[in-house]
């Protein structure tokens, strides 16, 4: 190890390397700072148009950066009254780069976003400013607004309800500077801060728009996530889906889940608690066989008897209210199991939603059908350049390198941490282990010190709280169920003994003050400031963790709610061998040595070698949770092609691509292969002509000629096939002329865009099916994987083939068009010279001029330059 740690001293490791290059531009910008300093506002904000017209010129953003860099400071400094750091400066050179800038909770990382969103909006491609929720983009928007308004540049806000604009000369009564404006227009903001959700669902509706005039979001250029674990690891597995009501009745789900209420553990069902399933014994078959009057309960009849059955089990057995979910006002409502936070407007998929509302007895809801859907891994993945700030990343490192290609880089903190953070405490069970809790609080407020107590859910906040009620100890409690209330709550946790008991909702975006937020118009300075002194001589904010978390970043972030900005402050964790946790790896071991050792339930043991075992239990659930990402990532990069192929599909079709070539094409190509199906072999008696001309009937109407058996046999499939190519032609002038060219790229547009939906809404539910089943292909030793790309891909060559086939043999279809063709091709020749002849002069007759001057030459005439063959295989190819 000392050979290890001289070597490791000789080379340096990449983290101080990444922060040595940095030192110099940091130097840079600090020797700009007095020059900057001697400027009036107006010339400040006259640099910024000076730095745009320099990156027309062909300067890059890292040739700006330095100025840039050092005018944003100023704009602070003179708006704000706050100056960036050195190590504030390094976090925004770090964003700059497309990395992630680890920094301490409490260092400022909002203001450090102003430095890379400013430079990046001089390319006037946008920035997007990513936060966890509405209140933090509202914030940030107006917080930081003044900043950028000082330098010319617009910023706005994206709200769940609204989309706000930030005017330094707007004021709302309530003195807000950020006025309503369209969701377009703010998206046209240089600077836009909003939800991960909000910029999603946003990407997602501009692809099932009807006009270019509806899209919002026009280009992602560069994201800065804020908070960037959350979302791009905690948040991963969760797909954002706009959905619509399924076909499926909702009264069904009650029976089943009375089923599973007569269920009994070990009995009927078993629990993997790791992998959270659920599988039934033989017995718990037989049981619901009798019960559903069945003889197979896996028979292929019986699929959707399973599918409710199973959703049944799971939510009477594997989610808890008050845990996974709550009820309020007769709705259940998800619980972010990482934020603690309602996630409202969400609901579980596949059904156990529906099953979770049955057995709380509350209004089943009808099952959804996708309409269009996107991972934030892959909504992500969209962006030019990637970047994010947070306090805790180090030990996800891999994963946003191996997932999103995003280096992270620690960067240190402007004062020393004077935090101390105590081993962990471990009891023999969970009662015990509250008790002492509750008797760490007591002793601790008796010295006037604020407490934060960290729970992981909502029953253990409960719990807590009824405890310190017992005791007579005053106390907020922070859940979701008290959501609203979170900033005034927040605001008083760091009084002199204050004492305070959260979910994880508390560890982000929140900044507890020691000796609580100050108040002008109740608390004078003084008195504020002996508030917090006698909290700084009581040592600070205490952290009380009554259980560790499954990821190790989440306990980090409770504890970094002590010990900001040099203050002081202790943590403590307190476990039980009966925690969900130590349980699952290996905590019956350790009981046993404590039992042997004869150890009292209420004793704690503070042993190093049992707190390594539980954080090796937290980087087993990290690793199994990042291959579960990774795996998700992984199929889902499937359907992300599919996606990628369809909505580009869909952006041409809106910006007015030319489809009519495009269309004719797919008509003769289906002819083509109707034609040459039915007219096999050389002897026409055999020919199934009436089968041929009704399938080609619905394609297109044809002439009597056309369909005339007689004719037909006189031809060949070669001279049928450009027969009838040159009518498809001569109907679609029919068809151009009847509605007027306007008019009828309209319908073209809308009848494409109306079967790539149509088609892409199935093909969703198509994929979502294969995937659930794809697992039993490891039966016969084939890899899941390999064969969800195989299916999928041939699924998704039905799915183009299915579009083409629907607009084909729709877009003649339009009221109208059908009889007038019909009736204006009836003057085609007797003879096929004469056909030809004719759909030839018709063609060159109704021909419109191009932009250059130039008569269009139709695809099945003679070429123009004389080889004689046809156009489309001659100079029309090369065009």
């Amino acid at each position: 190890m000392p050979l290890l740690s001289k070597i490791s001293n000789l080379f340096g490791n990449s983290n101080e390397k990444a922060l040595e290059k940095l030192i110099p531009l940091v130097i840079q910008i600090n020797q700009l700072e007095q020059s900057f300093e001697s400027k009036t506002n107006s010339e400040l904000r006259d640099i910024t148009n000076t730095f745009r017209t320099r990156i027309s010129h062909g300067e890059t953003l890292d040739d700006i950066l330095p100025e840039a860099f050092a005018l944003v400071r100023e704009s602070a400094k003179r708006t704000l009254g706050q100056r960036h750091f050195d190590v504030q400066l390094m976090g925004g050179i770090v964003l700059h780069q497309g990395k992630i800038a680890e920094m301490r909770t409490g260092e400022g990382k909002t203001l450090v976003s102003t430095l890379p969103a400013y430079l990046n909006s001089l390319s006037g491609n946008g920035v997007h400013v990513v936060t966890v929720n509405d209140y933090l983009a509202k914030r940030d928007a107006e917080w930081m607004g003044p900043v950028y308004d000082l330098l010319g540049v617009s910023v706005s806000s994206l709200q769940n309800s609204e989309s706000l604009l930030y005017e330094e000369t707007e004021s709302s009564p309530n003195g807000s500077k950020l006025r309503p404006v369209s969701k377009r227009e703010a998206y046209q903001a240089d600077i836009v801060y909003g939800t991960n959700n909000e910029f999603g669902f946003d990407y997602l509706r501009d692809n099932m728009t009807d006009t270019v005039d509806s899209i919002v979001q026009k280009t992602r250029a560069f994201a800065i996530v804020d908070e960037v674990d959350n979302i791009l690891i905690d948040e991963a597995r969760t797909p954002l889906i706009i959905s619509g009501p399924s076909q499926q009745n909702p009264k069904v789900y009650p029976k089943y889940s009375q089923i599973s209420r007569g269920l009994n553990f070990e009995d009927d069902y078993e629990i993997d608690e790791k992998h959270r399933t659920v599988s039934l014994t033989p017995e718990g078959i037989s049981k619901i066989e009798n019960l559903l009057n069945v003889d197979n309960l896996y028979d292929p009849d019986n699929y959707a008897q399973v599918h409710y059955v199973e959703n049944a089990v799971k939510a009477e057995v594997l989610y808890q209210r008050d845990k996974e979910y709550v009820v309020r006002n007769g709705e259940v409502l998800i619980v972010d199991e990482f934020t603690g936070r309602l996630m409202e407007g969400r609901r579980f998929s596949d059904g156990l939603h529906q099953a979770i509302e049955a057995k709380e007895r509350v209004t089943v809801q009808r099952e959804s059908v996708t309409y269009a859907t996107i991972t934030l891994q892959n909504y992500f993945r969209l962006y030019s350049k990637l970047s994010g700030m947070t306090g805790t990343a180090v030990t996800e490192a891999e994963e946003f390198w191996k997932i999103y290609n995003l280096e992270v880089v620690t960067i240190p903190t402007n004062n020393p941490i004077k935090r101390v953070d105590h081993s962990d405490l471990i009891f023999k069970d969970q009662n015990a282990k509250y008790q002492a809790v509750a008797q760490e609080i007591e002793s601790r407020i008796r010295n006037n010190q604020p407490v934060l107590v960290g729970t992981t859910d909502i029953d253990k906040s409960i719990l807590i709280s009824n405890l310190l009620k017992k005791r007579g100890i005053k106390h907020e409690v922070l859940n979701a169920k008290q959501h609203e209330r979170e900033a005034s709550i927040v605001s008083e946790a760091g009084k002199p003994g204050a004492v305070t008991v959260a979910t994880n909702m508390a560890g982000r975006g929140t900044d507890i003050v020691l000796g609580g937020s100050w108040d002008p118009d109740s608390q004078s300075e003084e008195e504020w400031k002996t508030e917090n002194e006698k909290v700084i001589s009581a040592g600070g904010l205490c952290i009380i963790g009554t259980e560790r978390h499954e990821a190790r970043r989440i306990d980090n972030q409770l504890r970094g709610r002590s010990g900001r900005q040099g203050d002081p402050g202790e943590t403590q964790f307190f476990c039980a061998l009966d925690d969900d946790l130590v349980r699952r790896f290996g905590g019956e071991k350790i009981q046993s040595i404590m039992n042997w050792a004869g150890m009292e339930d209420e004793v704690p043991i503070e042993n190093k070698m049992i707190s390594k075992s539980i954080e090796n239990a937290q980087v087993k659930v990290e690793a199994f949770h990042f291959d579960m990402r990774k795996n998700l990532v992984e199929y889902d990069d499937v359907i992300n092609t599919h996606r990628d192929v369809i909505y580009n599909q869909r952006n041409r079709v809106l910006h007015g691509v030319e489809l009519r070539d495009q269309i004719v094409k797919m008509m003769e190509k289906e002819c083509e292969l109707i034609i040459y199906e039915y007219m096999t072999g050389s002897i026409p008696d055999y020919w199934e002509i009436d089968k041929m001309t009704a399938d080609i009937s619905r394609i297109i109407p044809l002439p009597e000629q056309l369909a005339d058996e007689q004719y037909i046999k006189t031809s060949n499939a070669e001279d049928y096939s450009t027969d009838v190519f040159n009518h498809i032609e001569s109907v679609y002038d029919d068809f151009e002329n009847t509605l007027g060219l306007e008019n009828a790229k309209t319908i073209e547009q809308y009848m494409m865009l109306k079967s790539i939906d149509t088609n892409w809404v199935q093909h969703l539910t198509t994929m979502d099916n294969l995937r659930q089943g794809i697992g039993l292909q490891a039966v016969g030793q084939r890899d899941p994987l390999v064969m969800y790309k195989k299916e999928g891909h041939d699924l998704f060559q039905s799915l183009q083939s299915k579009i083409e086939d629907d607009l084909i043999h729709t877009i003649f279809r339009a009221e109208g068009i059908e009889n007038n063709a019909a009736s204006q091709t009836r003057s085609v020749g007797r003879k096929k010279t004469a056909i030809k002849a004719s759909s030839g002069t018709t063609d060159s007759r109704k021909y419109t001029l191009n932009s250059v001057g130039q008569q269009k030459v139709g695809r099945n005439t003679q070429c123009p330059c004389g080889s004689g063959k046809k156009y489309k295989r001659c100079c029309g190819a090369a065009a």
